[in-house]
């Protein structure tokens, strides 16, 4: 870089500064030195300039030791932020991360709940099914049933026939045999 060279004023003194700095940051130093020799020399009791440059020297060292140890500290704190947004970083990293394994667990729930959902469905046709059937089954075997009492019914109404006509006939018979004893005995 070129070096500027700036004609200034520092307590009613000229000087010339070269530096690297730009020609407007050379002036503004050079003026806050000169108002801090014009505090100084305010505050105390006028003496000489070189009195009051080292004064001002000393004042401007305070506050920039001042500057640095503000700015260690801020550098402190802005590391401990770095920290703090690096574990919520990661903390917001491992909710995301919780959420989406949530998200697909509760999605693996849905498609289970749905496919019970169907198998119950299911069942629950097969159940009415096997009732369908039961019912016709029932109906089935008490037709049957009812058919088989009507047909033993009949069976008994023969047997009650042939029964009568076999006492009949064993009256007939044993009247007969009556008559013939009689007969025979006469």
């Amino acid at each position: 870089m070129d070096n500027n060279k700036v004609s200034v004023k520092i307590y009613g003194q000229e000087y010339v500064i070269a530096g690297e700095s730009p020609r407007q940051r050379i002036v503004k130093i050079a003026a806050y030195v000169d108002n801090k020799m014009h505090e100084i020399n305010e505050l105390v009791a006028p003496g000489p300039a070189s009195s009051l440059a080292v004064l001002s020297a000393v004042n401007i060292c305070d506050e920039l030791f001042d500057a640095q140890e503000q700015t260690e500290e801020l550098e402190k704190q802005n590391a401990q932020l770095q920290k703090d947004v690096q574990h919520y970083v990661q903390l917001w990293d491992e909710a995301k991360k919780t959420y989406i394994e949530q998200k697909e667990e509760g999605q693996v729930i849905i498609q289970q709940k749905d496919a019970l959902q169907r198998q119950l469905s299911d069942k629950d046709r097969e159940i009415r099914n096997m009732k369908d059937l039961v019912q016709a089954a029932d109906k089935e075997a008490e037709e049957k049933a009812a058919a088989s009492v009507h047909e033993l019914e009949e069976k008994c109404r023969e047997l009650e026939n042939s029964f009568f006509d076999i006492q009949m006939e064993n009256i007939q018979l044993k009247k007969e045999l009556g008559t013939y004893k009689r007969d025979t005995e006469e």
